[in-house]
């Protein structure tokens, strides 16, 4: 070899070491680029490098509850739970318990006596390839007991998923004032109607984070920092509903709803002095828990209706606060025709003669109402005390999607349909509000349904409920005036009074009857024997008055004012009695002690019965076990002599009660707090049963019982409008 000769060995060397360092330093250019850079490519390279191992958990707030006036649970979280069985045999390696479902057949039996599905649809989730399976349906949503009764078991491999939901204890109750609440897909509790969407911020709290470094499995590294944000729990909602009024509502608009089959039912009962909503039931209603929601109008605030002849009370009382009206003056009571082919008539047909004012109301006269306007009232002044009285505008109260009515009239024939309450939409709350003005001595108050909003996370009050005047409407010389003409609307006889069947002795109540034809959508009215509203507007006592009664009832089948009635003589006879409403016709000396149920659990049966039976209560006892383990009705509830208290024993065996004149709410106590499957026939209270009284009560009893109503007074129909 020649010298000054490279080899070609050589030279493909140097090639090679020239592309490796050519590589090497873009690689080093780009490893200084990165390193020293703080976006590439548009992402944040040190907040990805976090993100990758920071592990985020929401932690959520707790959802406020509801309670009544008394603090009775109305709407509350509770336990819910989910039954996983694992089935994958890995999960037992190194125990020396089995941790999977080891006997797939006696798993699948004994569970399907427990969360109500069969024998095979368990198996066949139990058979599945997968490390765990849920057992659903009926193993999702489960309570606390029936997850206690499925852990007595110990069948291995079966587990459970827990949350919480929302939770409504009374069932069919108050429901379109509460609504209802649901878990989202997100696993959180969110109002979707009624108050517990009006109130969803207030009542979801906030919701907190936890933060921390985790490794690739997602747990925490050690020593690394972790940030809390506190969940803030919600607040909790008190209501101005007593719990014991509003049960005796909704009995008995479900009694009435049995017996006279309407197609809606509505009934208010309010505070005269304050406004506070008592109680409040309707029905079609539906029960929060399973949401059998036939419709999502709210009836108590989104239900615009004519109204009828209770708004004759506020077309007399406009022609009073005028200066013109004198009850003496008179008319010619019978059909008034009007220009063209339009006149109106009494409900009667024909009219009573010539007859008064005064007893053109007491009577109910449509001719009576309009003639009266016509003497001396201008549409224009009708219109604005009816505006003046609440009615076309929303009241405010704590419920959304309160629509306002219609107060709209221009010719002759609709200001004389007017004066009686047809041709213009009001609504029930507003009916309320107006009866304030007459209870008040002529001052207005906004109706009301939240008592106060507590902050639970310290106990402190953030909003109360009070009392509000709208505005004076009326002198108190009206107010008298219309007052008696009320109370002789009731307290008169069937010649000369629409309302006599409301006469309650020697109860002093107040008020107006109406009749409302109902409006078809295509124009005109129904005109079936049945198409019409059967409404009452009222007050109790009728000095100083202490409650507001509003009942509508449309399309009662036979007995159309006994429908009414019914409901307005339970509420005065029962809310008198319970709230120690006396005057001077009701024997002064009564009192009505009230007693606040303790809590008895745990406690010596014996003593609880005794200290029971001391104030007057009524005590049921089910088991001879010395100590209680349930009761009925629960803490705070407030009692009056004659009331029953059940109270469960620690004594798993069970002897039928004499339940005989038992109502259908105290059979259905009863039979969940024995665990009795149990059948009803009708409505009301027990007049015969299968089981005997002091039979025992095995696995295999059910419970059939037969209700009637306790029949009020039936007393003769009067159609008036």
């Amino acid at each position: 070899m020649r010298k000054g000769k490279i080899s070609d060995k050589a030279i493909i060397n140097k090639i090679l070491f020239g592309i490796i360092l050519f590589l090497f330093i873009i690689f080093a250019a780009r490893l200084l680029q990165l390193s020293l850079a703080k976006e590439v490519n548009g992402v944040n390279l040190r907040e990805k490098a976090q993100n990758r191992n920071t592990k985020k958990e929401v932690l959520y707030a707790t959802r406020g509850s509801i309670f009544d006036t008394n603090g009775n649970f109305l709407a509350q979280n509770i336990s819910s739970y989910t039954v996983i069985a694992y089935l994958d045999p890995s999960r037992s390696k190194n125990s020396k318990k089995p941790k999977h479902v080891v006997d797939k057949e006696k798993t699948a039996e004994v569970l399907s006596d427990i969360i109500n599905m069969t024998k095979e649809d368990i198996l066949n989730l139990l058979k599945k390839e997968a490390y765990q399976v849920e057992l659903g349906p009926g193993g999702r949503g489960i309570t606390e007991i029936t997850k206690e009764q499925i852990e007595i078991l110990e069948l291995p491999g079966i587990s459970f998923l827990s949350s919480y939901k929302r939770y409504y204890p009374n069932g069919d109750f108050l429901s379109y004032i509460l609504g209802y609440a649901k878990t989202n897909e997100k696993g959180k509790i969110v109002g979707e109607m009624g108050l517990e969407v009006l109130y969803d911020e207030q009542l979801a709290g906030s919701d907190g984070l936890r933060e921390y470094q985790s490794d690739r499995l997602g747990i925490k590294l050690p020593d690394t920092k972790e940030l809390i944000s506190e969940a803030v729990d919600g607040s909790d909602i008190y209501l101005t509903i007593d719990n014991n009024v509003q049960l005796l509502l909704e009995q008995t608009v479900k009694t009435v709803d049995d017996n006279y089959h309407p197609e809606s039912v509505v009934a208010i009962v309010a505070s005269a002095k304050t406004g506070k909503i008592i109680a409040a039931s309707a029905t079609p209603s539906f029960d929060p828990n399973i949401k059998n929601i036939k419709s999502y109008i709210n009836p108590f605030v989104m239900y615009a209706f004519e109204p009828g002849s209770t708004m004759k009370t506020y077309t007399y009382m406009a022609s009073m606060e005028k200066g013109k009206y004198n009850g003496d003056d008179t008319f010619l009571s019978g059909v008034r025709k009007f220009i063209g082919e339009y006149s109106i008539g009494d409900w009667n047909g024909k009219g009573w003669g010539t007859i008064d004012f005064n007893m053109g109301y007491t009577q109910s006269s449509n001719i009576g109402a309009s003639t009266l306007v016509d003497k001396t009232l201008t549409k224009e002044e009708l219109s604005d005390y009816f505006k003046k009285m609440g009615f076309g505008s929303i009241t405010g109260i704590e419920l959304p999607g309160e629509v306002s009515g219609k107060i709209n009239f221009r010719y002759p024939i609709e200001v004389a349909n007017a004066s009686f309450g047809q041709g213009i939409l009001t609504t029930p709350i507003q009916n309320i509000q107006a009866l304030s003005a007459i209870a008040n001595n002529g001052i207005m108050l906004k109706p009301y349904l939240v008592e106060k909003i507590v902050d639970k996370n310290n106990n402190k009050i953030i909003y109360e409920g009070s009392k509000t005047e709208v505005d004076r409407v009326a002198s108190e010389k009206t107010i008298n005036a219309i007052k008696d003409l009320m109370y002789d609307t009731i307290h008169g006889t069937s010649q000369t009074c629409t309302g006599y069947i409301y006469n309650i002795e020697p109860y002093d109540l107040i008020g107006k009857t109406g009749t409302a034809q109902i409006a078809k959508q295509s124009g005109g009215y129904l005109n079936g024997n049945n198409d019409v509203l059967k409404s009452f507007a009222g007050m109790y006592p009728k000095d100083n008055p202490e409650i507001l009664i509003y009942v509508v009832v449309s399309k009662p089948i036979g007995g159309g004012n006994n429908a009414t009635v019914d409901i307005v003589k339970n509420i005065v006879i029962n809310t008198a009695k319970y709230m120690n409403i006396r005057q001077d016709k009701i024997t002064s000396d009564i009192k009505i002690d009230k007693y606040e149920m303790e809590n008895f659990i745990n406690k010596n049966t014996t003593i609880s019965q005794t200290k029971l039976t001391d104030k007057g209560i009524k005590v049921y006892i089910i088991g001879n076990g010395e100590k209680i383990i349930k009761q009925y009705p629960n803490k705070n509830t407030t009692l009056i002599a004659g009331d029953k208290v059940f109270l469960l024993t620690n004594d798993n065996t069970y002897y039928m009660l004499d339940i005989i004149g038992f109502s259908s709410k105290d059979v259905d106590v009863i039979s969940s707090l024995m665990n009795l499957k149990l059948e009803k026939k009708g409505f009301g209270y027990v007049t015969s049963s299968n089981i005997p009284p002091g039979n025992l009560i095995t696995d295999e009893s059910i419970l059939t019982v037969n209700l009637t109503t306790k029949n009020l007074e039936k007393e003769d129909n009067i159609d008036e409008n």
